[in-house]
């Protein structure tokens, strides 16, 4: 029996693509509205702000903070229930866009997690794209 293997987003759904396409370099972009300011995330064709059509990219500096974070004690996908336990986390990054990730890295994960906890990408590579996971920054 192979081993489980990440599902992995599609890399070429027009919204997303550049995001996806960048992440392959290891960089975490995000879109802003040039009408408004909004920062968007994630990627869309309009501004959630004004709906205006005109955004722009920016890139991260790759840290944030957390927001919220969940443990998960049991899953049924065969790759994450090999992954338990494993935390789940809102982080805020530090140019505004709020991204649902992983935290990775931790020994016993809720007792080394908390909201308002510095965190920094740390990518998981795969073919087509990387995956933006975070770890604790001390």
């Amino acid at each position: 029996m192979s081993e489980a293997k990440r599902p992995l987003p599609s890399a070429k759904e027009h919204d997303t693509q550049a995001f996806w396409a960048a992440t392959r370099n290891k960089e975490f972009i995000y879109q802003q509205c040039k009408a408004c300011h909004t920062v968007i995330f994630y990627p869309r064709r309009h501004c959630t702000g004004c709906t205006d059509g005109e955004l722009e990219w920016k890139q991260s500096n790759g840290q944030g903070t957390v927001y919220s974070f969940s443990v998960v004690r049991q899953s049924y996908h065969p790759f994450f229930r090999n992954q338990v336990p494993y935390v789940v986390a809102w982080i805020d990054m530090d140019e505004g866009p709020r991204i649902l990730s992983n935290i990775v890295g931790l020994a016993a994960s809720d007792k080394e997690v908390s909201i308002g906890q510095r965190v920094t990408i740390e990518w998981e590579e795969h073919e087509a794209l990387s995956i933006p996971l975070f770890v604790t920054i001390d």
